[in-house]
């Protein structure tokens, strides 16, 4: 039944044979660089040098190893082959034919927006909110493109869903906060010099 479906979807969302122009680059763009914002914004949240902000980012960053991790053991346990690799559709994205279920774009993307949606500092909040639609963008885009699933996005979304949750738990803080510190310190050594001149913030 949800291999059916996924056909269905499939068929509705990938792109037809002919795409080019506009709407290829477009859906390209989306597809491979959106995800861009997520360690330019992390470090911008950082470099604003306050504690709540750097916290929220030290957490996202957290939670999206912990989500790609656990993306990696559902591949070793359980192969989804992409649907080029089967002859499905049409693929404008070279891409090597790996297990396709859940997908890691999704996953980096849905988990540090959740995350930095459920933060206490107000920037961090607010770059979540805008960056949980832009998730459901690259989702979109790389089923259009067709290099995965739409089940390979909803996996995606229940993985970030169960991660997010897990590093709101106050289990978490401490290991957190921890390694805010250590991120500090070593920030502070590495970048002294121009920490000294106020280019940066300590």
């Amino acid at each position: 039944m949800l291999e059916h479906l996924n056909l269905l979807w499939f068929s509705m969302l990938n792109a037809d044979a002919g795409l080019h122009g506009w709407r290829l680059e477009l859906g390209i763009a989306a597809a491979k660089y959106l995800i861009l914002l997520v360690p330019l914004g992390l470090a911008g949240l950082w470099i604003g040098g306050q504690p709540l902000q750097r916290e929220a980012a030290v957490r996202a960053l957290a939670a999206t190893a912990g989500a790609l991790a656990l993306n990696a053991c559902i591949g070793l346990l359980w192969f989804h082959a992409r649907p080029f690799a089967g002859g499905i559709g049409h693929s404008f994205l070279r891409h090597a034919p790996d297990s396709s279920f859940p997908s890691d774009h999704g996953t980096i993307m849905f988990t540090v927006a959740l995350v930095l949606a459920g933060a206490r500092a107000p920037a961090a909040r607010r770059f979540g909110a805008a960056l949980l639609p832009l998730a459901a963008v690259v989702a979109w885009a790389r089923v259009f493109l067709g290099v995965h699933w739409p089940l390979d996005m909803i996996g995606a979304l229940g993985v970030a869903i169960a991660v997010a949750l897990l590093f709101r738990s106050t289990a978490v803080d401490g290991p957190c906060a921890a390694l805010a510190e250590s991120m500090a310190t070593l920030y502070r050594r590495l970048l002294a010099r121009p920490i000294a001149r106020g280019w940066l913030r300590p």
